[in-house]
């Protein structure tokens, strides 16, 4: 289907619905009523044939209360890992019971930032929960944080969502968030506008957004959705952030159409569309205007355009791209280890054999493990 507005989003045949911290819990406790009216409406949705993954959030913040922890559970990783630990046991119970109302079966699915990086765990994720919609279950969806670590964790459930989504095939995201949307400025700046269509995460997008999650319960904030809008457009998967906080906010995003649209930029292979998604770089290459050409027209990463390495990396490693500028231009899985790529740094293929000891490769980043952007 095509999506040309937040009314078209919501009747996507596939829908990952983001459910944010602040939006399920106040003062420890679960949101009960607002969570029942959310219900209500994901059963209308499945009524009309359309399939839901709810992507949420809360187990710390839940776990925490029960902990008596100081800082929400986030005063440091040990904390937030114990309050994950609990609140993960509460979050399940609480839309399991929620949804059984209404004769819809929960599955929680815990991931971590691993399970989507490598290819053969995420092609396991994507069956599990193409099995569970088959089978009539709603995929309940959030990171394990009582496992992941400050350094190999997503750390925010935005970009989760839109990852979920491209490995669930959906045609749409959905983030219920505390804001109405992308501003053109700070929300608390009365001059500021509300952005209703986004054709494209560029720069001058990325400069509107603030770091900040307003409610201080979450760990996400505009910059965190639109890195997520970011690997949902590129997947062809369109991305809506709407202001949740009132009870059946589906019923009040129909009647208001207030919000953010991103309509998808292209529809890569799902190989690439995962290696654009992907977010543990190793390295960085930064390489010659030439390259920059080169890179532009399809062409593959070779030697005698890379001007610089940073980083300590193995092959087959994923790596950004920089131009000379610093401007970023993608990123890869790297045919080199860091040392060989700055022993072959500069050189054409002629010359590459004496530095490494064997026949080069046919380049240091193959066009078909490339994504630009």
């Amino acid at each position: 289907m095509t999506i040309a507005s937040l009314n078209d989003l919501i009747c996507a045949p596939r829908l990952v619905l983001k459910v944010g911290s602040a939006l399920l819990v106040k003062d420890g406790e679960p949101r009960a009523e607002w969570i029942a009216s959310l219900v209500a409406e994901i059963a209308e949705l499945r009524a009309n044939g359309q399939q839901v993954i709810v992507v949420s959030s809360g187990a710390i913040a839940l776990g925490a209360a029960r902990l008596g922890l100081k800082k929400g559970g986030r005063a440091n990783l040990a904390d937030a890992q114990a309050a994950a630990s609990v609140g993960q046991v509460a979050l399940a119970q609480l839309w399991a019971e929620a949804l059984v109302q209404h004769g819809l079966t929960a599955a929680q699915m815990l991931v971590t930032l691993d399970d989507l990086e490598d290819r053969r765990r995420y092609l396991n994720a994507a069956a599990t929960l193409e099995r569970l919609l088959e089978a009539g279950a709603v995929p309940v969806v959030n990171e394990n944080d009582s496992v992941a670590t400050a350094e190999i964790r997503f750390g925010d459930n935005d970009r989760l969502a839109a990852r979920v989504a491209q490995a669930a095939q959906a045609e749409g995201v959905l983030l219920l968030s505390d804001v109405d949307g992308l501003y053109d400025g700070s929300p608390d700046n009365p001059d500021a506008k509300l952005v209703p269509l986004v054709e494209g995460v560029t720069p001058e997008v990325i400069a509107m957004a603030s770091d900040a999650s307003s409610s201080g319960m979450g760990s996400g904030g505009m910059k965190a959705k639109l890195q997520a809008a970011r690997i949902a457009e590129r997947a062809g998967i369109a991305l809506g952030i709407v202001n949740g906080k009132t009870e059946a906010p589906i019923v009040r995003l129909r009647e208001s159409g207030t919000g953010t649209l991103f309509l998808p930029q292209r529809k890569d292979n799902a190989r690439k569309a995962w290696l654009g998604g992907r977010q543990a770089l190793e390295g960085v290459l930064t390489v010659d205007a030439g390259c920059v050409a080169a890179l532009e027209g399809g062409a593959s990463l070779l030697a005698a355009g890379l001007t610089e390495v940073e980083g300590e990396f193995d092959r087959g490693a994923l790596v950004s791209l920089h131009g000379p500028k610093g401007e970023r231009l993608g990123q890869g899985l790297v045919e080199y280890s860091a040392a060989e790529c700055r022993a072959i740094l500069g050189l054409r293929e002629g010359e590459q054999e004496a530095k490494l000891g064997y026949a080069p490769r046919a380049a240091v980043v193959h066009r078909d493990h490339m994504v630009s952007g």
